[in-house]
């Protein structure tokens, strides 16, 4: 008994020490420790033989196969399907499963039709994401969706609409919430520590130039027309999917939806913005590339999109990558790799017990599988998906037109402004379709 007493002091104090060498102050990462050790605790307990929750997952490349593995990995979990447009996918996929009973599909619509499923997961490049989430939704299950939630604006106005109206539990995977770093820096400017933020930059990287590149047969296991699914009919170019889909914007909005996904998440969240967003935005950068069968997203930019308190949050390519707050009385930086302020006591001192705490969430796929279960809202919901993921389609549609917008974030439109209200959504290529 004493043995095993002492053998749980060891690890806590084992985990609490490399947290603090990863960079979180001793106080914190007790903090942190001790709720890692509330959530396994309440899982074992919750979790009997009729807790199994059946899963299947829509889109197996590269990232879809690891949020795939990351849920499969969880006691309670059985993976029944897998759908991919690339048949190579879908057998990796299956292969990692470790094979047996699991059945492969082409059209996420036959899967969908299994009546054991309870939630899927969605991985899919992001031109697929919102299409599949609605069949889903109207399915009845709930989902852990792939960041960035959609390609364009309205889409998520409709995602949002469908999920409030079924009481879905729907995830969006920018698990940077389930980071402790970020939260605590969030935490902290959220209390004051800095002061009056003043600025917010969100460090992002720059968009991959390439091309011209050249038309290519198309693979025997790839179904290119259901691919290009709501998209323009093009010819096949290896470099338009799977791994540098991203540099078009048929199909993605370029680093802005990618890490801009995460960091405007993560100012979102320390601004205390959660539900709702800038009122202008403007940009400058690099100009559009305008070449055929080139990527065409611009290399550089700089967008700022102000919020109704004055912050400015600035989203940028050059900088290190992370998340930089300033205020009046100092800055704090976060990023996967470290957290960092202006002056150590900023992150030394701790929290007193009246001050503003967040959603803790150590582990963002087990906190959607939490929330399937217990029927909670989880910590990335659908509207903080949307919210967030709205900043990058603003600074996008700021970056195309090269001006200031005046934008309403109740109303989710432009304010007298015809043309940037004309990109918050694109002509689908039929038969998709969906209601906005």
């Amino acid at each position: 008994m004493v043995k095993g007493n002492w053998s749980r002091r060891g690890f806590l104090r084992a985990s609490t020490a490399a947290m603090v060498a990863a960079g979180l102050p001793s106080w914190y990462a007790r903090e942190v420790v001790a709720a890692q050790q509330e959530e396994q605790e309440g899982r074992r307990k919750k979790i009997g033989p009729n807790d199994t929750i059946v899963m299947a997952a829509i889109g197996v490349g590269g990232r879809g196969r690891g949020i795939m593995m990351e849920a499969a990995r969880k006691d309670g979990v059985k993976f029944v399907a897998v759908c991919d447009v690339d048949r190579r996918h879908a057998e990796q996929a299956v292969s990692d499963l470790g094979g047996g009973d699991v059945t492969i599909y082409k059209d996420f619509r036959e899967l969908l039709a299994n009546e054991e499923l309870d939630a899927v997961t969605i991985g899919t490049p992001d031109h697929w994401h919102t299409i599949p989430a609605l069949a889903a939704i109207g399915a009845g299950l709930d989902i852990y969706c792939e960041k960035p939630l959609t390609l364009w604006l309205d889409e998520g106005k409709a995602l949002v609409k469908a999920v409030r109206a079924r009481d879905t539990i729907f995830q969006v995977g920018s698990q940077q919430r389930s980071d402790a770093r970020f939260r605590l820096a969030c935490e902290l400017v959220r209390n004051g520590r800095i002061g009056k933020v003043l600025e917010v930059e969100a460090r992002i990287g720059r968009n991959d130039q390439g091309g011209p590149f050249k038309e290519a047969r198309v693979p025997d296991e790839l179904d290119w027309d259901f691919w290009l699914g709501q998209t323009p009919e093009v010819a096949y170019i290896p470099e338009r999917c799977h791994n540098t889909f991203r540099w078009w914007r048929a199909y993605s909005g370029g680093k802005m939806t990618d890490w801009g996904a995460h960091h405007n998440d993560i100012a979102q969240w320390g601004l205390g913005y959660d539900g709702s967003g800038p009122v202008k935005v403007d940009a400058e950068g690099s100009p559009w590339p305008v070449l055929p069968n080139c990527f065409d997203m611009p290399e550089r930019f700089v967008c700022t999109a102000t919020y109704d308190n004055g912050t400015v949050l600035k989203t940028m390519s050059d900088g290190e990558n992370g998340v930089l707050f300033t205020g009046e009385d100092g800055w704090i930086f976060v990023s996967r790799g470290r957290i960092d302020a202006s002056d150590q006591a900023l992150l030394d001192e701790p929290l007193g017990d009246d001050a503003v705490r967040l959603y803790v969430s150590n582990d963002h796929m087990g906190n959607f599988l939490d929330c399937v279960r217990s029927r909670e809202t989880p910590i990335c919901d659908v509207e903080v998906g949307h919210r967030s993921v709205s900043v990058c389609h603003l600074e996008n549609i700021a970056l195309n037109l090269r001006r200031e917008l005046t934008w309403d974030p109740e109303a989710e439109v432009f304010v007298g402004d015809e043309e940037a209200n004309s990109l918050l959504r694109r002509e689908m290529r039929s038969p998709w379709s969906i209601e906005v």
